[in-house]
């Protein structure tokens, strides 16, 4: 009989707390610590149990973090506390799932793999909702025979999960992705506002373009909220500048012209310096909207988001 190995996780927000839950329910042992211990707590009622510091993991097999910035990585690794502090246990791999630039997270595996520690960097493509659908994808980086061991871990994420390399690589492909949605969503926001001056409701435009080789799997996402002005956050526009700001700062390094990211970038960044900072980065059609002159409102219409449980 195969004995599962224990897990700890590091930041159990919005997307932390669904793949704890994920790992729970595959029969994994999982302790958690959150910088507010209060938002960790609920878990406690799916199996889980609560530490008050990351070092307080160290004991666990396997360790998965997922924090907001590169800064909250180093201090939850290196910092006071951290889970790589305790000069007598560390845990064999660590897993970390944050959007973070490439130089913190190899500063972090120098000091893990000095300590014998298996690091990857597993940062992921979705958002609760998505991982409630089961349709969570994970790009993975980092040596091959530690990606083989964390795998089966990773599996209980989502349907998807893709080893792009060894070293940092998987930070770049999430902070692509990142760009990448940014711009969409702006691009986005314009065509809808075009279409529905020219008379065509939000909903009929949408429903078009979702079935076009031009929709998405995105497109079909984010339609309940153009055509119903739900802008409940999943990502909000001050996560979304500073991916944009990582992959900017990598397109300068490799010496790669970014001109649309650029634009948008500084349209994120006006929306942030307004105060829009809580609410889903899709209110970038509303922006839109005020810009054409274009009185916007819910069409209250019943439309999918097009993530049914698999």
């Amino acid at each position: 009989m195969t004995t599962k190995p224990t897990v700890g996780w590091i930041g159990a927000g919005r997307m932390g707390s669904q793949l704890i839950k994920r790992l729970l329910d595959a029969g994994y042992e999982v302790a958690v610590y959150n910088r507010t211990r209060a938002k960790a707590e609920p878990l406690t009622e799916f199996g889980a149990t609560v530490v008050d510091r990351p070092v307080e993991l160290a004991g666990r097999n396997i360790v998965f973090s997922m924090v907001s910035a590169s800064k909250d990585l180093e201090h939850v690794m290196l910092g006071e506390g951290g889970l790589l502090t305790d000069d007598g246990r560390a845990p064999k791999l660590i897993g970390d799932a944050s959007t973070v630039s490439p130089e913190a997270s190899a500063s972090v595996r120098s000091v893990a793999e000095g300590r014998g520690v298996g690091f990857l960097a597993t940062p992921v493509s979705g958002n609760p909702a998505v991982i409630a659908a089961g349709k969570l994808t994970v790009a993975v980086s980092g040596p091959r025979d530690v990606f083989e061991t964390a795998l089966p871990l990773l599996q209980t994420w989502g349907r998807g999960v893709t080893y792009v390399g060894e070293g940092e690589v998987a930070r770049t492909v999430k902070i692509a992705h990142n760009v990448f949605l940014g711009v969409v969503t702006q691009s986005l926001a314009e065509i809808t506002v075009l279409a529905e001056k020219a008379g065509v409701t939000r909903e009929a435009f949408l429903e078009f373009l979702n079935d076009s080789v031009m929709g998405s799997v995105f497109t079909q996402y984010k339609t309940p909220a153009f055509v119903n002005l739900d802008f409940k956050p999943t990502f909000t526009n001050v996560l979304l500048q500073k991916d944009f700001d990582l992959g900017l700062a990598a397109a300068h390094n490799l010496g790669v012209v970014m001109p649309v990211a650029s634009v948008t970038r500084n349209i994120v960044a006006q929306e942030v310096g307004n105060g829009n900072v809580e609410q889903d980065f899709a209110t970038l059609l509303l922006t839109v909207a005020r810009g054409s002159a274009l009185d916007i409102a819910s069409e209250n219409a019943s439309v999918s988001d097009g993530l049914e449980a698999e």
